[in-house]
């Protein structure tokens, strides 16, 4: 006689077999890689095609000795690669300017462009221009620009930031709030895999199989552990994948700053994910057909978008009191708190009370999807209420 199954044993049947179901699946792999080219073309792109380290290339026609060297010292100063030289042929440099080989021409007081000066390549020229041009009149006053320019030349402020920390605190808020958008889609996503996963075995008289041999609430929570596992697989290849393609390209660093709001994000989507994913099943269980489904899961979406648009408040309104609430608040923490703690602007006792809180959350939603889809995965037809899913429950 075989023997049965205790609860353990079934929650890791099930949850073994939703798990490589679901990695064969063809969305699975399509959604991975896509996400991973995403990534991938948002981090190298800029590096591979130069943006952010464009070259100017301009020509100064007529002597321009003191031009050129103020427009190296300015470029220098203000991070603008700038290749100048000096050109005989005014018309030819112009020629060059409409055939892309120059990106300006200065000719006296005038700047030749194709179509608009660059606003970066505008200061230096004009901060050149000012600068030889103020030289030119102290020379025809009979001064000497050099004592004048040894004169004025005051050393720079020299600043003194009281956070050491707020590059790095900078770079692990952006990491987190990308991190946090990747994050939406993976909540959304595998909520609604268990939520359709419900339906499936629900429309088919599946469950009615399973159920004759282990628990409903075994089957749920294998179903929630199984996709979850796998969701959890996704977002640590995405995390891998764009953070090597980070640092090969050279955008990125693998350190400290790096490697926190990844675990950060990691840790938000196990909290995030349960509890989602147990909101998705019980709205589920009280249908029968996947046409119904949509509608039935649409609050639970709803919250989600609501989180969604609440990490951009938090992200632009570090200190706002509005802020602090949706970082603590369950289920939306689980979107705003990750950029909020990796940026360092949550308070000690913030993390705590927001883990705190979702965990609390995370043991009501437990029971009370555990006894709504017990008293509701049975029944077809029409879509169960509420309120009587859970007096089924209950009797079960």
């Amino acid at each position: 006689m075989t023997r049965a199954l205790s609860t353990r044993e079934a929650v890791a049947v099930v949850a073994r077999r939703e798990f490589v179901e679901r990695a064969r699946d063809r969305s699975f792999l399509v959604s991975t890689g896509i996400t991973l080219a995403i990534i991938a073309a948002v981090v190298a792109l800029p590096q591979l095609i130069g943006l952010g380290d464009t070259t100017f290339r301009v020509a100064v026609a007529g002597e321009s000795a003191a031009f050129q060297a103020g427009a190296r010292a300015q470029a220098e100063l203000a991070d603008v690669d700038l290749e100048i030289g000096a050109t005989a042929d005014a018309a030819s440099a112009r020629a060059d300017v409409a055939e892309g080989r120059l990106d300006a021409v200065v000719d006296g007081s005038t700047v030749v462009v194709e179509r608009e000066l660059p606003a970066s390549l505008r200061v230096v020229l004009d901060n050149a221009h000012r600068a030889a041009a103020g030289d030119a009149a102290l020379v025809e006053a009979g001064l000497d620009p050099t004592e004048v320019g040894r004169a004025l030349a005051v050393a720079p402020l020299q600043v003194d930031t009281l956070d050491p920390d707020a590059e790095a605190a900078q770079t692990r808020g952006q990491i987190a709030f990308v991190g946090a958008l990747i994050l939406y889609g993976q909540l959304l996503g595998y909520g609604f895999w268990v939520a359709l996963g419900v339906v499936e075995e629900k429309s088919s008289r599946v469950v009615e199989l399973l159920l004759s041999a282990i628990p409903a609430r075994a089957l749920l929570a294998g179903k929630v552990l199984g996709i979850g596992l796998l969701g959890l697989v996704q977002l640590l290849l995405v995390a891998v994948g764009g953070v090597g393609v980070a640092t090969a390209t050279g955008a990125l660093t693998v350190d400290a700053a790096v490697v926190q709001p990844v675990l950060v994000v990691l840790a938000w989507f196990v909290l995030g994910y349960t509890a989602y994913a147990c909101l998705m099943a019980a709205a589920a269980a009280r249908v029968s057909r996947q046409e119904e489904l949509q509608n039935a899961t649409t609050p639970v979406s709803t919250l989600a978008i609501v989180s969604f648009l609440a990490t951009f408040y938090v992200a632009a309104n570090p200190d706002a009191v509005l802020s602090r609430v949706l970082a603590v608040t369950p289920p939306v923490s689980a979107l705003t708190m990750p950029v909020r703690s990796a940026r360092g602007d949550a308070a000690a006792w913030e993390v705590p009370l927001a883990v705190g809180l979702m965990l609390g959350l995370i043991l009501v939603l437990v029971v009370v999807a555990g006894r709504v889809y017990e008293g509701a995965v049975l029944r077809t037809g029409s879509k169960v209420a509420f309120g009587e899913a859970w007096r089924s429950g209950r009797r079960t």
